[in-house]
């Protein structure tokens, strides 16, 4: 019985090894892996001018609400991102880029001029319903982003621009 025990202990401290060395490929694969996917970045959504197309440009935007789009939606929603330290850090630049190209389908700042009257309309609106739904900016963003929480009077000043130039648009039309 003592040699049928022992066999077993020895048995058992085998496969707590074979299940060891296992455990420590796997993880030194995943350690090549993670190393190895560092190449692979994406590009980067940089301008250093303010682009004839830019809001800024087209419509008169007191500095306090230039700043305020500057803090809270030019990251995702213009031609030009401030990259924060994880995004040099696949896969989270690569999550940041699909943020970015998917904000800039949606609303792109920089380019708010070339779009017609009708649009540019309808993009105030949406940005308006935005706000007071508090859908945007995005929690995922906030949550690692505090600066870019919009205050009650940030959203005030931000609605109250609004209003006045969806009033100047539809004065064009």
């Amino acid at each position: 019985m003592l040699v049928l025990e022992k066999k077993k202990d020895i048995s058992i401290l085998q496969s707590m090894g074979t299940t060891r060395f296992v455990i420590q490929k796997i993880l030194f694969t995943l350690l090549l892996a993670g190393i190895a996917i560092q190449v692979f970045r994406p590009a980067q959504n940089k301008s250093s001018l303010v682009q004839n197309g830019d809001i800024v440009q087209h419509f008169n935007v007191p500095a306090n609400v230039a700043g305020i789009l500057r803090t809270s939606c030019y990251d995702c929603h213009s031609n030009n991102t401030h990259y924060p330290w994880y995004s040099f850090i696949q896969p989270g630049g690569w999550w940041m880029a699909s943020h970015i190209k998917k904000g800039k389908a949606v609303l792109n700042f920089s380019e708010f001029g070339k779009y017609s009257n009708r649009k540019q309309q309808s993009k105030l609106q949406a940005i308006a319903n935005s706000i007071k739904d508090e859908t945007m900016p995005l929690q995922s963003y906030t949550f690692l982003h505090q600066n870019a929480v919009l205050s009650t009077n940030d959203k005030k000043v931000i609605l109250d621009w609004l209003d006045k130039t969806k009033d100047s648009l539809s004065l064009v039309n």
